[in-house]
């Protein structure tokens, strides 16, 4: 007897044990961060606290049905009722923190500014970076970043919900409708055994929640490409896009036009599905297909970006590529650690931005080569190349973790089974794997040198304190420095001290040269950022004084103890 197609059957045996503990993994996800919430809730609104209380029902029932229940179909049903809670409780966390930091208040600003008609490229707000949570980007030259750096479509999804609020609520609103309609979205468009599986990976953990609370472009532009990445190798085949392709392709270009990182997966997803196509219609057919693709995708990203274009081309176009050109400081959890808490620095910082660049295309370069073995990981090769950049925060990575779920139940081996591979005359014969693998580290080597060339340089600066000036019992008002540049280069530094591993304001230089030459020492004295830098309550707390330079891109670190820095002179009266 047959069964409708996407539904499940009923088995002799009840459900699969893997998928009862899939639906139980599920729903004991929604632990995470719900006693927080139910406590935030506490002391703001009990409406909340009586519906996340109902959610605490729903977990604890559907623990034990996913253990006890008998037929497939009730268990289907019950990944039902796990997203549903998962759904409700990520709106209430929304509706108890939706102001969210930096990317939100920008997003939220440039949807303002675009319904009054004012530009919103290259125009600095400031006034946004005053909120406790609002963090800010410093430069290596000494500045701050306080532009828009996205594509518009981010601002165009938040316009229409300026109602919502002031600050970045719009934002947040926006980021969360969008992640919870691409849990949905993913959880409908996954094999029914595997559904549970989106509700875990999109809100389960907290995370990404948490990421959309905090109004990130990223997160529309993941759910933009949930049904691009979804059994993408099937994408026109035969030869015939048909609508569904055309709607992969446009929400393929619309992604690309709310947020960056759909830059680095594109190529990755049109050069395996050049090689599925021309392994199965030949090149000049497979051609045909991808150029419908990327003419589709273009020209949505096209009319995204018209209106932006037309009326302010060339600040649009410094915008868009922000990210990529603003020289922000040192950032995140890859390979930068080195120089961040390792080294004390390095002089060649800059070569971090060129082993991310040549990581990239070389990686681009061996999924091409090896697509049959290597196609399905198309949605997550593109972030490695993040580990070696200057900006190499764990969210490039996470916030695309969805899309390695959906490749990873809808995009199997097989399908890559008969895709064409690139093979030169010399990759072939009896010393072909040899070949291969020299080719494949040739490819990786220039990347590998050039992180090995950033990660190994020397801080070009030695910082020694003199002197510091308190203007309360646990706040300093001023430094005093003797700084030497034992490099080659003049090198003009701006200063700041962290009491942790993120960075903070600069110090303002009061006295001394802003520029060092090479091999000369010099004095300076630098002003804490609004007068005043509060010091860790732990008199053995760890300081770090750090100094960058923007051209060349270096940084130099001096570890401090704020009980040595208090015994270099008395508070001020």
């Amino acid at each position: 007897m047959s069964t409708a197609p996407g539904r499940p059957t009923d088995e002799p045996h009840g459900p699969a044990q893997w998928h009862r503990v899939l639906t139980l993994l599920a729903d004991v996800s929604l632990f995470i961060g719900t006693r927080s919430l139910w406590s935030q809730a506490a002391t703001h609104n009990l409406f909340l606290v009586a519906v996340v209380s109902l959610c605490y029902v729903s977990i604890l029932t559907g623990g034990v049905l996913a253990l006890t229940v008998r037929r497939t179909r009730s268990l289907a049903r019950l990944d039902l009722m796990v997203l549903l809670t998962a759904l409700v409780l990520a709106a209430c966390a929304w509706w108890l923190n939706h102001a969210g930091g930096d990317e939100a208040v920008l997003t939220a600003q440039a949807a303002r500014e675009l319904v009054a008609g004012h530009p919103v490229y290259g125009q600095p707000w400031p006034w946004l970076f005053h909120g406790p949570k609002v963090a800010l980007t410093p430069t290596m030259a000494g500045g701050y970043d306080f532009t828009y750096g996205y594509p518009p479509l981010a601002p165009l999804l938040a316009a229409p919900l300026l109602w919502v609020g002031g600050g970045g609520a719009p934002a947040t609103a926006a980021a969360t409708i969008a992640l919870l309609t691409g849990a949905v979205l993913l959880w409908r468009l996954l094999p029914v055994p595997w559904r549970s599986a989106a509700t875990m990976a999109c809100l389960g953990f907290g995370f990404l929640p948490g990421y959309a609370r905090s109004g990130y472009p990223a997160i529309p532009a993941m759910v933009l490409l949930i049904p691009v990445v979804v059994g993408w190798p099937r994408i026109g085949r035969g030869g015939r896009l048909g609508a569904p392709g055309i709607a992969r392709a446009v929400c393929l270009g619309a992604a690309c036009a709310t947020q960056q990182l759909p830059w680095f997966v594109s190529p990755f997803l049109l050069a395996g599905l050049y090689a599925v196509r021309r392994g199965e219609l030949g090149g000049r057919a497979a051609t045909a297909v991808c150029a419908r693709v990327l003419g589709t995708a273009a020209t949505t990203w096209l009319l995204v970006n018209t209106y932006f274009i037309v009326r302010e081309p060339g600040p649009w176009l410094d915008g868009i590529a922000l990210p990529l050109t603003q020289g922000a400081v040192l950032h995140g959890q890859g390979l930068v650690d080195v120089s961040l808490y390792f080294t004390h620095g390095s002089d060649r910082l800059d070569w971090y931005g060129r082993a991310s660049a040549l990581l990239a295309v070389a990686l681009l370069a061996l999924y091409a080569l090896f697509v049959r073995r290597l196609g399905p990981a198309a949605t997550v090769l593109p972030w490695c190349a993040f580990y070696v950049a200057t900006r190499s925060q764990d969210g490039y990575y996470l916030m695309m973790t969805p899309l390695w779920l959906a490749a990873a139940v809808t995009v199997p081996l097989s399908d890559f089974a008969h895709a064409w591979q690139p093979r030169p005359r010399w990759f072939r014969g009896p010393r072909r794997r040899p070949a291969l693998a020299g080719a494949a580290a040739l490819l990786v080597v220039p990347a590998l040198v050039s992180a090995a060339l950033a990660a190994t340089g020397r801080p070009p600066l030695r910082m020694d304190v003199t002197s510091a000036r308190r203007a309360t019992a646990q706040s300093l008002s001023t430094l005093s420095l003797r700084v030497t540049n034992t490099g080659d280069t003049a090198l003009t530094p701006h200063y700041m001290l962290t009491t942790s591993h993120g960075m903070s304001r600069y110090w303002s230089l009061t006295r001394g040269p802003a520029t060092i030459a090479a091999h000369t020492t010099a004095s300076v004295e630098l002003r804490a950022p609004s007068g005043r830098f509060t010091l860790p309550a732990a008199a053995d707390a760890k300081l770090r004084l750090r100094a960058f330079t923007g051209d060349p891109q270096t940084l130099s670190t001096r570890d401090l103890r704020a009980a040595g820095l208090g015994r270099r002179e008395p508070p001020e009266r």
